[in-house]
């Protein structure tokens, strides 16, 4: 891989996307983020684009200046939406919420650095996925999307395999983010049995996730297509 290929991360500002940016800029990649807000401490020299992903039109019109700056060699589509709560609370309008960031941006995103990609002969596209497509309590509509994100990565790995791009999937487990902060109550007897079920003792971290992508995005690694790969600390062993 020549120096500076270019990658898009999306849900770029924190938590494991930036994690992400971090590693792959660290690799040799010229990172670009996307996001809703662009972080304060964000490098000058680094592109970055604030839109609400969930707002399909904005983003097809950042997409397409992004595009016209490419081609792009990767894509991490990392933004996501986890609206919680039991079977009986489900609430439609997170569903649509759920569908636009966690499967629609995916593939706006796709399909706007796909032209570039197939320019360049080669690409890799890694999507993060969730541990809870395998089931959980309480995320009816994050595991259907997330699930969705499964079916879509072995789909696209199929229709794009001829063309040099690969497709992977990362499903995290338990990673200390403000984002699973957020959607698990750390006073809960629920949150502390998942956390004292981690086979390997601890809670994940973003660099973890992020290191499973430099793997996936790697030019080396152009035998490995349609794949899910659980970062999550041993935890699904058993699970599915």
């Amino acid at each position: 891989m020549e120096q500076q290929a270019k990658v898009l991360v999306t849900g770029a500002s924190r938590g494991i996307g930036r994690s992400i940016c971090e590693r792959l800029a660290a690799d040799g990649y010229a990172v670009t983020g996307i996001a809703r807000t662009r972080p304060a401490d964000w490098p000058d020299d680094r592109p970055f684009y604030t839109v609400d992903l969930a707002e399909r039109d904005a983003v097809k019109q950042v997409l397409a200046q992004i595009a016209a700056d490419g081609p792009y060699y990767g894509l991490v589509n990392n933004v996501g939406f986890v609206p919680t709560g039991r079977l009986e609370d489900v609430d439609v309008a997170d569903l649509h919420m759920a569908v636009a960031l966690n499967l629609e941006v995916n593939i706006l995103c796709a399909q706007a650095l796909l032209p570039g990609m197939r320019e360049l002969g080669r690409g890799r596209i890694v999507n993060i996925g969730s541990r809870a497509a395998l089931g959980k309590r309480e995320r009816t509509l994050y595991s259907t999307t997330k699930a969705g994100v499964i079916g879509m990565t072995r789909t696209w790995a199929l229709e794009l395999a001829g063309d040099g791009i690969t497709v992977n999937a990362i499903s995290p487990g338990p990673i200390g983010t403000e984002f699973f902060n957020a959607a698990n109550d750390a006073q809960s007897e629920a949150t502390r049995k998942l956390l004292e079920g981690i086979p390997v003792g601890r809670i994940g971290k973003p660099e973890d996730v992020a290191h499973a992508v430099a793997y996936f995005m790697d030019e080396r690694c152009g035998f490995v297509t349609g794949q899910t790969h659980y970062v999550c600390g041993g935890i699904t062993i058993g699970a599915a």
